[in-house]
């Protein structure tokens, strides 16, 4: 969704901010028995849109300790930082 509205509107900031375990949907190289299944090329997609790829620190640092494997590009957030893309925004979507 995010990589398609950017591609309507080029001039669009797209912020997608990942919380609890969303967060290891960032994990790099993740092995799955179905192409569907694979999440990083379509978090790309949103980072080769030029768009933002917020994750949240602080259920990374308590329950998966994953900083390493996360994919590049994917950039450590708190609640602030949610808090102030939201404020920013003139629409939000919440899946």
């Amino acid at each position: 969704m995010a990589h398609t509205l950017a591609k309507k509107d080029p001039e669009a900031e797209i912020a997608v901010f990942l919380v609890a375990d969303a967060v290891l949907c960032a994990k790099a190289g993740q092995k799955t028995t179905r192409w569907p299944l694979h999440l990083e090329p379509m978090l790309l997609r949103i980072l080769s849109a030029e768009g933002r790829l917020l994750m949240y620190s602080t259920r990374m640092d308590v329950l998966y300790r994953v900083d390493d494997d996360m994919m590049e590009g994917q950039t450590r957030s708190n609640m602030d930082d949610l808090a102030q893309a939201t404020l920013a925004a003139d629409k939000a979507l919440v899946f």
